[in-house]
């Protein structure tokens, strides 16, 4: 199974090929949980409060706009072929930037 991100102790990983809806898996811990990847919401299993706020905002940090990221992924966890009209961005590593202020 694929890491796609690591951050505060939580790992995200996918399947490929794996069962519909689309979805990842969250693992803090000793707690873990499948999350969809079009709406949030949990399919299974269950992360603590502050992890969870944490994957949600990860979750919609990484969605690309219009819905493009449900087909997008949706089209990798089946493998099949992407669509003529299924367009992906490029990725820019300075297009999220995060303010720290140190008291």
């Amino acid at each position: 199974m694929p890491r796609l991100s690591e951050f505060y102790g939580i790992a995200v990983y996918m399947y490929f090929a794996d069962h519909n809806p689309p979805h990842f898996h969250a693992i803090y811990a000793e707690h873990e949980a499948v999350i969809r990847i079009d709406d949030g919401t949990v399919i299974a299993g269950d992360l603590p409060r502050t992890a969870t706020r944490i994957i949600e905002q990860w979750r919609k940090l990484h969605q690309l706009p219009g819905g493009t990221q449900e087909r997008r992924l949706d089209t990798v966890a089946t493998r099949s072929k992407p669509t003529p009209t299924t367009t992906i961005p490029s990725c820019n590593p300075n297009a999220y930037t995060v303010d720290v202020k140190r008291t």
